[in-house]
């Protein structure tokens, strides 16, 4: 049983390490600009980030939050190719000719500002698991028996990573900027679960914000 216990206890651990979480540090809204008061049903959605399956992943998901709110997205990966924005920086016009032909009245863009790493020691601790009362008198075994229950769990070196990330809405027609946020994801546990995410916290601050309406 003590055994199963620290074995329990490790998988908690590394559960935990992994489990990952996202949250808002802040959020603005242009006070010059009235979304709200305009209809806008559309939207396109640019994920620039580097990495394809993350990029296809996050807009695939965003589009998803969209469409749940009657707001018709169109996908960045549908309209530039990776070879469009990686070999060289696309000039303004022809870039925004390209969000143009969408027809989409809003641009929303996700972006990586930075990401850090870092190793931190977690140290163990002591516990105690008592025994019955009669333990230690029925000789050397019972005496050791009683005493056994004191288990070290030795610490862990455990790494952290945090990523940090902006998102901002514009106005497709003029380009001014509606609204922006940014976040910090720690230790995602996978691609899946971040995209899964992000989507909702982006939406749940949106709401919070105004920008759309439940």
């Amino acid at each position: 049983m003590k055994k199963l216990r620290s074995v329990l206890l490790g998988i908690g651990i590394v559960l935990g390490a992994c489990s990952g979480s996202t949250r808002i540090t802040g959020s603005w809204k242009n006070p010059e600009a009235k979304p709200a008061a305009k209809s806008y049903n559309s939207v396109f959605i640019a994920a620039m980030i580097r990495n394809p399956e993350v990029r296809v992943k996050l807009e695939n998901a965003l589009a998803v939050q969209a469409d749940m709110r009657d707001i018709k997205p169109f996908k960045s990966t549908d309209y530039l190719s990776p070879r469009f924005v990686e070999k060289r920086m696309p000039e303004r016009q022809e870039l925004v000719q390209k969000i143009q032909a969408s027809g989409a009245q809003t641009i929303f863009t996700v972006s990586l500002l930075d990401k850090r790493s870092e190793t931190r020691y977690v140290p163990g601790a002591i516990t105690y698991a008592p025994v019955p009362a009669y333990g230690w008198y029925r000789g050397f075994y019972a005496y050791y028996a009683h005493w056994y229950p004191w288990v070290y769990d030795p610490g862990y070196y455990a790494k952290e990573r945090t990523y940090f990330l902006e998102a901002n809405l514009y106005d497709a027609g003029n380009e001014q900027l509606l609204w922006s946020a940014q976040s910090e994801t720690i230790n995602p546990a996978s691609v899946d679960q971040f995209v899964r995410e992000y989507p909702q916290k982006l939406v749940a601050q949106l709401l919070k914000d105004g920008v759309l309406k439940n």
